[in-house]
């Protein structure tokens, strides 16, 4: 008789260990399953962490020009930069905000009404720390981005906007220092800074609601000519890849003096749980899978001893030795598949509320360090939550269901020939008379 139609009238003859055997593989199955989910789940957060917080590298030094944060922005490793140039000068028809004490000779006559304003020249203010952690906050409108490069756009200090009734889509003609140049910007976006105006007579460009945030093609058009940035940060994807912009700067900027600030905080209080979960979870797949190996050889080890006689009934018939051990591999194979479906169903329903359980989300979780605007979504360029959502969602798919049936039919196949080894070793008279 074909050993394989033989498996299957034994599995239905023993409905009892049958069923024994079919709850063990669908624990295996489930606890394999989980752990694939949940590592998956792990490294989909992971990656959209290094997209969104990151690590923020912050560049200074003397020769960074807005080319050259151009071509460091370009390396394979920055998902987002923002190089910082600033100038001073006013605009035409614009009253600035004024410091409440008088200050020396008259306020507000000669340079001063004409540099009144701080214009500082960005790419992308949501990488800018007050914007980034939430200590500026956009009441209307947005913020500078990428696309505004070409564009002649402005987000402005709400008190400035205040003072002047300005709202988003107005014009101000902002004009150079020496009175040459003129730049008509349409206004974007409005920002609250919540610093207070110091007590004392102060310059205006340097009072906090004279700030007004352009793209740094303006600041080149409204500044004295070329010059050197600020800064410019860098977000990157991990504090490995910090290593390989130092090396691209060091190049680009040359032997000369410049500072290499990197800020992995926030990432390292996000991530690094993230990973040791999806250590752990690998870690479970070995275990789970040595356990279930062993569980499975010990159970078919038991049964190969009850079925002594016969086993040794059939080799005296003249069965090979190898078709009895392929026998015992088919019911048990044939037990693992429905497992694999049944943990399948079982993953779809627990598989949400456990990844949950175990995985933050740092979109929407907000702990101490992480940045407001990266969680909220707002219009300083960052991800929406929404797109967010379903990141740390654990969820079935062909892929770890392929997995698992691998893993289970390779725990099928060790644990019944390894015990069926012993079946090599026997010859039909010695099983039948032996009593044990």
């Amino acid at each position: 008789m074909n050993f394989v139609k033989r498996a299957g009238m034994s599995l239905r003859a023993r409905k009892a260990k049958t069923a024994v055997l079919l709850g063990i593989s669908v624990v295996i199955c489930t606890l394999l399953l989980g752990g694939f989910l949940l590592r998956g789940a792990t490294a989909r957060q992971e990656a959209y962490a290094q997209r969104t917080i990151g690590v923020d590298v912050t560049v200074k030094g003397k020769g960074l020009t807005p080319a050259l944060a151009d071509r460091l922005g370009a390396s394979p490793w920055v998902h987002r930069y923002n190089p910082l140039l600033a100038c001073e000068a006013g605009a035409r028809g614009l009253d600035a905000v004024e410091s409440g004490t008088p200050g020396p000779g008259g306020e507000g006559t000669g340079k001063e009404s004409r540099t009144a304003l701080a214009f500082k020249g960005v790419r992308d203010s949501g990488l800018l720390l007050p914007f980034s952690y939430g200590t500026y906050r956009i009441t209307a409108g947005r913020g500078i981005t990428p696309e505004d490069a070409g564009r002649d756009v402005a987000l402005v200090e709400r008190r400035l906007a205040a003072k002047n009734g300005l709202s988003t889509g107005d014009i101000i003609r902002a004009r150079s220092a020496d009175g040459k140049r003129g730049v008509p910007l349409t206004v974007v976006g409005i920002f609250q800074d919540p610093m207070q105006d110091p007590p004392g007579w102060t310059a205006p460009h340097l009072l906090p609601g004279n700030t007004v945030y352009v793209p740094v093609r303006t600041v080149q058009r409204l500044g004295p000519g070329a010059a050197d940035l600020t800064e410019a940060v860098f977000r990157i994807g991990s504090p490995e890849q910090a290593e390989r912009l130092h090396a691209e700067a060091r190049r680009l900027l040359g032997t000369g003096a410049f500072a290499f600030q990197v800020n992995d905080k926030a990432y390292r209080d996000q991530v690094r749980p993230i990973q040791r979960v999806g250590a752990l979870a690998g870690l479970i797949v070995w275990l789970i899978s040595v356990a279930g190996a062993v569980i499975l050889g010990l159970v078919v080890m038991l049964q190969i001893r009850e079925r002594r006689d016969e086993l040794g009934m059939l080799l005296a018939l003249g069965e090979k030795k190898w078709k009895l051990i392929g026998q015992h591999t088919v019911e048990v194979a044939a037990v693992a598949l429905p497992a694999v479906a049944v943990a399948a169903l079982a993953g779809q329903v627990a598989a949400r509320p456990v990844g949950d359980a175990l995985l933050t989300r740092p979109a929407a979780s907000g702990p101490p360090g992480a940045r407001p605007s990266d969680a909220t979504g707002d219009a300083t360029g960052d991800a929406p939550a929404d797109a967010a959502a379903d990141v740390s969602g654990t969820r079935v798919g062909p892929a770890d269901l392929g997995k698992v049936a691998g893993i289970g039919l390779g725990i099928s196949l060790v644990s019944t020939v390894v015990p069926g080894i012993g079946i090599l070793r026997l010859h039909p008279r010695s099983i039948l008379t032996d009593s044990e």
